[in-house]
């Protein structure tokens, strides 16, 4: 199987929850409104529960109708019976772990909501789901993000970040197109 696809279906549980996230999220942030000693919030109010939550919901619902499929494409599985539950649980909530992560640094640095941070805004999603994962379920981990996939994946995931983001601002789900 091309080495390209693989990657962007091992990907898939990552790349889904944040879009989730923008389409319904809302309401409480994360942070609650609260600010650190430099006067700046915690993460802003694009953070928020109810996105927190539908964003890992979404992730691993697809990860599981992924699942069934994998077999009838020849495309790797993540996991079996219950042993996919820490596998889709990594990638689309540590996907939104690296967000965070990378709102938090924004507002470190004096940026506003939806402000760009070249590299970090493509990748820490990235970063964010394959620690958590690499947490979660080692074994699958190293088996399938091969030397060659993680590659592959750097180098996709700001192309498919930018044609994303630009759809999403079109489609007036997003405030900016990047």
């Amino acid at each position: 199987m091309n080495e390209l696809i693989i990657a962007f279906w091992l990907m898939l549980p990552a790349y889904l929850p944040n879009n989730c996230a923008a389409l319904f999220g809302g309401g409480l942030p994360l942070d609650m409104g609260l600010t650190l000693q430099d006067g700046k919030r915690i993460m802003g109010d694009g953070k928020t529960f109810r996105g927190t939550i539908a964003g890992t919901i979404c992730g691993v619902l697809f990860g599981i109708f992924l699942n069934l499929l994998a077999p009838t494409l020849g495309l790797p599985a993540f996991g079996q019976g219950w042993g996919q539950i820490p596998v889709l649980f990594g990638l689309s909530l540590g996907a939104m772990l690296g967000d965070m992560a990378a709102a938090f640094f924004k507002r470190r640095l004096g940026l506003g909501r939806g402000a760009p941070l070249a590299i970090i805004d493509q990748l820490d999603f990235v970063v964010g789901s394959w620690l958590l994962t690499l947490a979660l379920a080692p074994g699958w981990f190293w088996q399938n993000f091969t030397l060659t996939i993680i590659i592959i994946v750097l180098i996709i995931t700001p192309i498919l970040h930018r044609m994303v983001n630009i759809l999403g601002y079109r489609m007036g789900a997003k405030r900016e197109p990047w």
